[in-house]
């Protein structure tokens, strides 16, 4: 089930031999549950590391993040990422080779009896429009096939946040206009609440409700968009 995400006067540095170095310093964001944000920049600005930081692959040199009533991440709680039912997608789709597009959704339910996983993994085929191609590998399918095979292995745990990093980067401009209205469309449809990350306006447009226009490692302003 989708929470609401608060993160609180975020504070992200990287150690270096002149000492930290800030990426990202006062970033603040409040989310509803099943809205569709966008944290657009160019590179360098700190969005993917405020990803990585919700996702809890970065500690916190000040603020906080919650998800619904837990605390993800503080000066004095670091929840680990397999504990915060967080789930992420990026740029490379990073599906297994050797497993069928199924097998490939189910990674993540192991923990699940196998009739459980089965029904979750038909449902998760026909969200997303693939319910034909359970038993095609990676290499049998499109690039956006692909892409779509990797975004239902991420919702399939049901996250109660999904984070997507650049995730349209390495497909060919028509696919991606295809894909970031299909997407949207999947997220919509699964109630998810989500955050994309993107330096592509038409994209940010596309996919998310409002916009994070990042700069100096926080947002400077918010634009509504058309697709709300």
């Amino acid at each position: 089930m989708s929470a609401n995400l608060h993160i609180d006067a975020l504070r992200l540095a990287y150690d270096t031999p002149r000492g930290p170095h800030v990426v990202v310093d006062g970033f603040s964001l409040a989310l509803a549950a099943g809205e569709i944000a966008c944290l657009f920049g160019p590179s360098g600005c700190g969005k993917t590391t405020v990803l990585r930081a919700i996702a809890g692959f970065e500690p916190l040199r000040a603020g906080e993040i919650r998800l619904g009533e837990r605390t993800l991440s503080s000066l004095q709680q670091h929840l680990p990422p397999e504990a915060r039912r967080v789930g992420m997608m990026f740029q490379e789709y990073a599906l297994f080779p050797h497993l069928d597009a199924a097998r490939n959704i189910a990674f993540g339910l192991r923990r699940l009896p196998r009739a459980q996983q089965q029904a979750r993994v038909a449902e998760m085929l026909a969200l997303v429009g693939l319910a034909e191609a359970g038993e095609r590998y990676p290499h049998e399918l499109s690039g956006g096939q692909q892409q779509r095979i990797a975004l239902a292995r991420a919702l399939a745990p049901a996250p109660a946040l999904l984070l997507l990093d650049e995730p349209f980067s390495n497909l060919d401009g028509a696919t991606r206009e295809r894909l970031t209205v299909e997407v949207r469309a999947i997220l919509r449809q699964a109630g998810q609440t989500a955050i994309l990350v993107t330096h592509n306006e038409a994209e940010a447009q596309a996919m998310a409700d409002r916009i994070g226009v990042m700069h100096g490692g926080r947002i400077t302003r918010w634009i509504e968009t058309s697709a709300r």
